[in-house]
């Protein structure tokens, strides 16, 4: 570094000048150069040496209090951080603490209140009619008694098959409950023949929608209690192995779960459920009408029958569906298999809310035409009937009607819209007709 002095005389001469640089003391070597009165002072060789000590001195220090800094600080930092998230930490402990005490307080009352649940026996019925709807707003305990009996019944008009029912009738009864309700099932297992039979319930939450728990060998019964969680409209169905068999042998139903609000009320509600049959094409014997049960078939998916409510022709002139012109008709749908997916399908309507898979907690699909139904699910339909006349229940995998997958919705009243739907001629229904009559 330069300095600018006075001179003191022409000659060189050496003069320890002291500069204080940040603090430190260092020593300058002084030589006189005649330059207008003005003479510039560096440092000598010497002094650069012992300069050079002093400042790596300095910046060694320099090094160390800045490094012991950092680290103090960062390490102070780093300290009130850990004592921040230890205190956070505890915090949430204590109130873990306080919520599982709180939870376990409150589950302890709702066990107590379980127990003082009032006990309502479930309104079954029998296919194509549905319980009436859920109006109280508190949950039950809901007693369904079921049993198994082994029935021969109509599976066409020509023959018989001998199907194992609950309840005496294919498809089993429909169940109508409330969320939150707690169902105590009660199986009595009626079949004589030995077979173990059981309940799997699929609104049911739990190992086997609850079969392990009712598992009945001939002549037991068996009790069981299940909280429904989940509103819908579910299939329960038997299944013990093999469960294709049980299910083709007509071991299937519906139930309805209902949310807390309840469901918007319609004019009209039905219960219908699509099934295959697999029969032998003869009869046991020559005195006999019932055909036998064919396993090959069953394990090819090849079946003889496809049938709504048990039987071909179970909902057709003789016994159709009913309402009147201007009603709003629910059909609840369920598809037992085993096997095949329905394509369910209503001529002459427009599906104006579908509630897919059984789904209550989904907001329904509007404006469906056909409504695709896996083998074990369900679904929720809604329509209009603006005219009167004979609309048709189909799967349309439209082969399947020949099989017996065929039903009809009879409309009474008068249009109110003359112009909806009209003819100068009026209807002409092709001969033989199976879809319009």
């Amino acid at each position: 570094m330069f300095r600018l002095v006075k001179p003191s005389n022409v000659k060189a001469s050496y003069s320890l000048l002291v500069k204080e640089t940040r603090g430190w003391i260092l020593p300058e070597k002084r030589y006189s150069i005649p330059n207008k009165k003005l003479l510039t002072t560096f440092r000598g060789p010497k002094e650069e040496k012992k300069d050079k000590k002093w400042v790596w001195l300095a910046s060694g220090v320099a090094v160390a209090v800045t490094t012991g800094s950092l680290f103090y600080f960062k390490n102070k930092s780093d300290l009130s951080f850990q004592w921040s998230k230890t205190k956070l930490m505890a915090a949430a402990c204590e109130e873990e603490l306080a919520t599982s005490a709180a939870r376990s307080s409150l589950h302890e009352e709702q066990i107590r209140k379980e127990h003082e649940y009032p006990e309502e026996k479930a309104v079954l019925t029998k296919a194509p009619f549905v319980p009436p709807p859920i109006t109280r707003k508190y949950p039950v305990k809901l007693l369904v008694d079921l049993k198994v009996v082994v029935k021969e019944l109509p599976i066409d008009d020509s023959y018989t098959y001998e199907y194992w029912t609950f309840q005496e009738s294919v498809p089993g009864p429909m169940i109508r409950a409330r969320v939150g309700d707690i169902m105590q099932v009660r199986l009595e297992n009626g079949d004589e023949s030995g077979m173990m039979h059981n309940l799997d319930f699929h609104a049911v939450l739990g190992p086997g929608g609850g079969a392990p728990l009712l598992n009945c060998a001939s002549k037991e019964t068996k009790t069981a209690q299940f909280r429904l969680t989940y509103p819908g409209l579910f299939i329960y169905h038997c299944a013990v192995d093999p469960v294709s068999v049980h299910i083709s042998n007509g071991m299937f139903g519906l139930l309805l779960v209902e949310p807390e609000e309840g469901l918007e009320p319609v004019d009209v509600e039905y219960y219908v459920m699509q099934a295959e049959v697999y029969t032998e094409d003869e009869p046991i014997s020559r005195d006999s009408r019932c055909l036998p049960q064919s396993i090959d078939k069953l394990m090819n998916e090849q079946p003889n029958y496809v049938v709504f409510n048990g039987r071909v022709g179970s909902h057709l002139e003789n016994n159709p569906f009913k309402a009147k012109v201007g009603d709003r008709v629910r059909f609840h749908v369920g598809n037992a298999g085993p096997a095949l997916v329905s394509s369910f399908h209503i001529i002459g309507t427009i599906f104006d809310k579908v509630w897919k898979d059984g789904s209550i907690l989904s907001p329904p699909q509007l404006g469906l035409q056909t409504v695709m139904i896996p083998s074990g699910s369900s679904a929720m339909v809604e329509l209009d009937v603006p005219v009167p006349g004979n609309f048709t229940l189909v799967d349309h995998s439209i082969t399947r009607i020949e099989k017996g997958c065929v039903a009809f919705l009879s409309v009474d009243g008068e249009a109110k819209d003359p112009y909806l739907y009209c003819s100068e001629s009026g209807p002409s229904p092709c001969p033989g007709c199976k879809i319009h009559p």
